[in-house]
């Protein structure tokens, strides 16, 4: 499924680029599969079967406000071919080119009691300066840790949590009294 959903957010993605309506169809994506994530009721209607191809054709044309004339194609694609259900990670795959067209890097700062403002700035200053890319940056709590800070950056993570360095301690410690 995942590779199903990768050839559409590409040829999606592609086409949005051909027309210049990258950002545009980004975001009708966005909003349209919120909207399917959020009503229990649309999802049932778009993802049965007991539902023709043609009824779900006309319900979107209700449901979406003004779309981008590909986007509107794209969703009748997905309608026509049963695809409906892969939208979720379609989305995930589209977001994933997108922040790479658009050189854009989530970081997210965890650490075990608030930073400051200006801590987490430098933090972010600093990745954008040895990746070259704008970051998006984002930080929260969690005492778990104990200390130190967790970074995730893009996919990667970097735990240089207080936790982290007891695991490993306790690790080493067990393979030492084997």
């Amino acid at each position: 499924m995942q590779e199903l959903a990768e050839v559409y957010a590409r040829s999606l993605f592609e086409v949005a680029q051909e027309h210049d309506s990258l950002d545009e169809i980004h975001e009708q994506l966005g909003e349209f599969a919120d909207a399917v994530t959020e009503n229990r009721e649309l999802q049932v209607f778009l993802f049965s079967p007991y539902f023709s191809s043609q009824e779900k054709k006309d319900g979107l044309e209700r449901l979406v406000e003004d779309p981008d004339d590909n986007f509107a194609h794209f969703l009748e694609l997905l309608t026509e071919r049963h695809r409906m259900p892969v939208i979720f990670r379609i989305r995930r795959a589209f977001d994933d080119l997108w922040a790479q067209e658009r050189k854009q890097l989530e970081v997210e700062i965890t650490s075990a009691v608030e930073l400051d403002d200006d801590t987490v700035e430098a933090v972010g200053k600093r990745i954008e300066e040895q990746t070259g890319q704008t970051v998006q940056l984002s930080s929260r709590i969690d005492p778990e840790i104990l200390g130190g800070i967790v970074l995730k950056v893009g996919n990667m993570v970097l735990d240089a949590s207080v936790r982290a360095r007891l695991e490993r301690l306790k690790r080493q410690v067990a393979r030492a009294a084997a």
